[in-house]
């Protein structure tokens, strides 16, 4: 941008300059402090996840207060040492040279002065069961001939153990199919093709599928659930793995989209008619069913905002949001003090306005764009009765961590076993997954 010619400027115009140039300044500013805000984001101040903080790990900063419980284990805790046992499998006795080897004196009457026990691993064989019917033709013509049982329907087959044990490696233990396999060959010498590992997954969902409607019918009707969603790679392409879970239940499938579409295709949310805790994201919105929002998410983002912008207000909601929790815990809230911490939060939430105001354009509508603590101050005081809800319901928690508890194992998997190749492989892990969450 040129320089302007001054002298050829009345004062007027210099005026106009110095405020337009001023509003310049300020929206560099701003857009200045965006752009370091987003660098500073990570997972102790925003919603990214651990595994995007690189190598510069941040400080861990525990939202536990002191005097909540000690560090490290825990008074009455059950210990886990390798205890003897009464009557060993094996014993093996190191017999003593016949004569002393100083004087050469016959060593007699020796005794036990001593035992130790070694805990190990049997060698483990294939075993081959094979199954042989009879047949026989009575003197009337009739032929007779004895039943295989169930399940065994091949010349050669392998049993309930080895797929159990596939399934239990691929989708509990998250290993990939070929290593899978190796580990079946190396320990058992079973040599499982990677097309039979995939057949043996699939026949495992299969059988589960009647368990897991049941499970997804019980989260519909659940008083309070949580729901959340997370990215997955399918074949290539961004798929989305979605779980609705109870503290006692857990649901998850996967789908090409996030949205409604996923939603209404699963077909818990459009039946739902409880709290559904998640975090805020717009199309839970759109079913007719209470909510309740994360405050975890709330609390990373107000330390965001304290921390980056220097924001008083901030840490004084963060302080009452864990003090209100707190008290929580220890049992219902009267309704005054019901009432007083509504009244904190909304002195907290206009001292926040007077700090960040919403950016206006001339004809009074609000500006599309606006600062993080602005988009944050909104989202409290628009949704404040879904913020605070954990207050009167004993049964709404302050946070979704149930749901992001449920989604950390497919991540878990995607990273040790990378992508899914198929999507049937995709829902098969998720349909497993159930169960497995659910049984353990």
């Amino acid at each position: 941008m040129d320089q302007p010619d001054l002298s050829a400027m009345d004062h007027a115009a210099k005026d106009d300059l110095i405020r337009f140039q001023f509003a310049e300044i300020a929206e560099l500013k701003s857009r200045i402090t965006a752009l370091e805000v987003r660098l500073t984001k990570d997972s102790h101040n925003s919603s990214k996840p651990p595994s995007s903080d690189g190598l510069r790990k941040p400080a861990p900063k525990s939202l536990r207060q002191a005097g909540q419980r000690p560090k490290c284990g825990q008074k009455g805790h059950k210990g886990s040492a390798l205890e003897r046992v009464a009557e060993p499998d094996q014993v093996i006795i190191h017999p003593l040279p016949a004569t002393c080897d100083a004087c050469g004196s016959t060593l007699d009457e020796a005794h036990i002065s001593e035992a130790r026990q070694v805990f190990d691993i049997p060698p483990q064989p294939v075993e081959v069961t094979e199954h042989r019917v009879l047949e026989a033709l009575c003197t009337c013509g009739k032929v007779h001939r004895s039943d295989f049982p169930e399940g065994v329907t091949a010349t050669t087959q392998y049993g309930p153990r080895v797929q159990a044990t596939v399934v239990y490696l691929t989708q509990h233990h998250m290993l990939p199919i070929l290593r899978t396999t190796r580990i079946l060959r190396d320990t058992y010498g079973v040599a499982l093709s990677p097309g039979a590992v995939v057949r043996m997954i699939r026949s495992a969902a299969d059988h589960l599928a009647p368990a897991v409607a049941d499970i997804a019918n019980a989260v519909q009707n659940a008083h309070v659930a949580h729901f959340d969603e997370t990215g997955m790679r399918v074949a290539g392409k961004l798929h989305w793995l979605h779980t609705a879970a109870t503290p006692n239940l857990t649901w998850v499938g996967i789908h090409t989209r996030r949205g409604q579409e996923a939603f209404d295709a699963f077909g818990i949310l459009p039946g739902f008619q409880g709290t559904a805790i998640h975090d805020g994201w717009a199309p839970y919105r759109k079913y007719d069913c209470r909510h309740g929002l994360c405050n975890a998410h709330h609390l990373r983002e107000l330390t965001l905002i304290h921390e980056q912008y220097g924001q008083r207000w901030a840490k004084h909601m963060i302080d009452l949001l864990l003090a209100a929790h707190r008290e929580v815990t220890q049992g219902p809230l009267a309704g005054e003090r019901i009432a007083q911490i509504n009244t904190d939060y909304t002195a907290i939430l206009d001292q926040g306005d007077r700090v960040h105001p919403i950016k206006k354009r001339k004809d009074g509508t609000p500006h599309r764009g606006q600062s993080t603590p602005t988009n944050l101050l909104r989202r409290l005081r628009e949704y404040r009765e879904d913020v605070l809800r954990f207050l009167a319901d004993p049964e709404v928690p302050f946070t979704n961590n149930i749901a992001e508890q449920a989604v950390r194992m497919p991540k878990v998997k995607q990273k040790i076993s990378g992508c899914f190749r198929t999507f049937d492989g995709a829902s098969a892990f998720c349909t497993i997954q159930i169960l497995s969450g659910n049984l353990t």
